[in-house]
C-alpha cells in the first residue's frame, strides 16, 4: 500500500500538467499567450497586496524585536502552567496568526533550543499545523480584489485560530503528557 502511494504521489503533478496541456491543444487554447496572461495577472496582483505584507512583516518584527512578546510569555507562564502549556510556545501562538515564516522561526528555535523530543516542540508543531496565518490571508485574499471592510472575516479567522490551539493543547495532553 505504501509502494503504491509513493508511486501515485511521485506520478500525480506531471500527470495533471500532461492532462491540461493535452485538453488545452485539443480544445485549441493558445496555450503561451494564457500562460503569460496569468503570469501578468498575478504581478499585478502581488503588487497590490505588497503594503499589506510589508505592514505584517513590519509588525511581526517589531514585537519580536522589542521582546514584547516574550515577556508576555514570561507574565502568562503561571497561567499557561494550569492547561501544561510551556511559556516558549506563547510566541508562536500569537505571532500563528500574523505570519506563516515567523511563526517557523519561532518553531525552528523551540525545537533548536528543547529538542525534538520535548513536549514544547511537539505542541508547537501541532499548532503550525493546526492554526492559519490569518492576517495573511485577509491580506492576501481581501487585499489583491480591493476589500478594505474585512467585516465578520477577521473575528472568524482568529476565534478559529483560537479553536485550533486550544485543540492542538488538549490532543497534546491527550497524547504527549
Amino acid at each position: 500500500m505504501m509502494k503504491l502511494l509513493n508511486l501515485i504521489s511521485l506520478w500525480a503533478l506531471p500527470v495533471i500538467l500532461i492532462f491540461i496541456l493535452t485538453f488545452g491543444l485539443v480544445k485549441k487554447v493558445p496555450l503561451y499567450e494564457e500562460f503569460t496572461d496569468g503570469a501578468k495577472e498575478g504581478f499585478k496582483v502581488a503588487v497590490k497586496i505588497i503594503p499589506y505584507l510589508v505592514a505584517i512583516i513590519v509588525g511581526v518584527s517589531m514585537l519580536r524585536a522589542s521582546g514584547a512578546i516574550d515577556m508576555l510569555a514570561h507574565f502568562m507562564a503561571p497561567l499557561l502552567n494550569k492547561f501544561n502549556v510551556p511559556a516558549d510556545v506563547l510566541p508562536l501562538m500569537i505571532v500563528r496568526s500574523l505570519s506563516g515564516s515567523g511563526a517557523l522561526g519561532i518553531f525552528s528555535d523551540i525545537a533548536n533550543h528543547l529538542g525534538p523530543d520535548a513536549y514544547a516542540t511537539k505542541l508547537a508543531a501541532v499548532m503550525v499545523g493546526s492554526s492559519e496565518t490569518t492576517f495573511y490571508v485577509l491580506a492576501v485574499y481581501f487585499g489583491s480584489v480591493g476589500i478594505s471592510k474585512i467585516r465578520y472575516a477577521l473575528i472568524v479567522g482568529l476565534l478559529a485560530d483560537l479553536i485550533g490551539i486550544i485543540a492542538a493543547v488538549w490532543v497534546c495532553n491527550l497524547m504527549f503528557a
